[in-house]
């Protein structure tokens, strides 16, 4: 497959030289859809903000992550996200990669129209003008199955349920063509059954437009239900990188076996007379100030050795193709149902 981004060695620095990131890589193909996971605070939300240049003001990045095919005046050429500045992300943001946050009402302006939130960014980067943009927007809210989409123009983000705010961001995100989503835990606050329709939303448009998702998550259920690659964060690091079947199956890496393992199932009672007790990770996570040497995910490790407290573990081949982690122990981990 053609890639379409690729992020080699990202840091992320915080003012303050606040290490936030250390040496992610990671891959997303054309018309694929990735998986980010990993508990609050292991460095997703933050990977995709420096993808975005959103990060807090002072902040550092390292690295690399290439965007393949922007158009520009000579052509298509391959740009360095980490190296845009200001004005230079107008050629980028919004038309060629854009993102879905895990909070719509916060993402919406409570004060401004569905239809005005809609077409302003289209006339602005598309050139449309008012009528284009209406019909445009129209189409926008037909696709992601808003009843009624002319009315829905009309009306403000609180007039909406929670899955139909989330319905409207996603609307918005894909509003100038972009060919590359990230969605940053946008089921996140939603029931179930919401939730599914977010998902199967997102697998459409990928079949029908060629869309590519990055798609952030804590969930690895729902990683499990949408996703073809997943790589699992940890305290800023990948610890693990698999085609998300093998990975949610077979998982090599202890932490990726220990999350699998922290999920309920709704198929087990866990009252009373339980089958199987829900299994949590001992400890809480580290964070960046708090990290210890070595790899930081030991000292809730129930297979740590003297060596995992010393050495950083870098991402290295395991099983199949494709299949990485950083791991000293490598220790033998039984089949995990997903």
């Amino acid at each position: 497959m053609t890639a379409l981004l690729e992020v080699e060695n990202l840091g992320v620095h915080l003012p303050g030289d606040m290490p936030v990131i250390h040496d992610a890589t990671l891959r997303v193909d054309e018309g694929e859809v990735v998986g980010v996971a990993g508990e609050s605070g292991s460095g997703k939300s933050m990977t995709a903000s420096a993808l975005l240049g959103l990060l807090p003001p002072g902040a550092r990045t390292s690295g690399a992550a290439r965007l393949h095919g922007v158009p520009g005046p000579g052509g298509t050429s391959t740009v360095d996200l980490l190296g845009l500045r200001g004005a230079e992300w107008n050629r980028v943001r919004g038309t060629e990669i854009a993102m879905v946050f895990q909070d719509a009402t916060a993402s919406l302006h409570p004060m401004l129209s569905v239809g005005r939130q809609l077409t302003e960014h289209m006339r602005v980067h598309l050139g449309m003008d008012k009528s284009a943009a209406r019909r445009r927007a129209v189409e926008l809210l037909d696709r992601v199955r808003i009843p009624d989409p002319d009315r829905a123009l009309r009306a403000y983000p609180h007039q909406f349920s929670g899955g139909m705010r989330q319905r409207v961001a996603i609307a918005s995100a894909l509003a100038c063509h972009p060919r590359l989503l990230i969605a940053d835990e946008p089921t996140t606050a939603l029931d179930v059954t919401v939730q599914a329709g977010i998902l199967r939303l997102l697998d459409e448009l990928r079949t029908e437009t060629g869309l590519s998702v990055l798609f952030v998550t804590h969930d690895l259920g729902v990683l499990a239900s949408l996703t073809a690659r997943s790589y699992v964060f940890y305290a800023g690091r990948v610890m693990e990188t698999a085609a998300t079947p093998e990975l949610v199956t077979r998982p090599r890496h202890p932490y990726t076996a220990a999350l699998l393992r922290a999920r309920p199932h709704a198929d087990e009672s866990w009252g009373q007379g339980a089958r199987q007790p829900l299994q949590s990770i001992p400890g809480s996570p580290v964070t960046p100030a708090t990290a210890p040497p070595g790899c930081p995910f030991a000292p809730r490790c129930t297979h740590a050795i003297e060596e995992c407290t010393t050495a950083v573990p870098t991402l290295s081949a395991a099983g199949p193709p494709g299949h990485e982690l950083a791991c000293v122990v490598r220790p033998d981990l039984t089949e995990v149902r997903a």
